[in-house]
């Protein structure tokens, strides 16, 4: 998991490790992935990606839309 830093500064401090996002293309939102097992793992109920989750398929088109 990414470190939160010093308390109150409200951010965090670096990616969020063994997690990924990649993006629907039926529903149109971000999905999130553990990269370790493969699995799902949550999706945004907004059409906004996660914050400090690295993203998958940077080619696919719809992506290019949403950043």
């Amino acid at each position: 998991m990414a470190t939160n830093g010093k308390s109150g500064d409200n951010r965090r401090h670096g990616a969020i490790k063994d997690r990924s996002q990649v993006l629907n293309p039926k529903t149109d939102k971000w999905v999130k992935r553990n990269t370790d097992t493969g699995r799902f793992m949550d999706g945004k109920s907004d059409d906004k990606p996660f914050k400090g989750v690295r993203k998958e398929n940077i080619n696919n088109k719809n992506l290019k839309n949403h950043e």
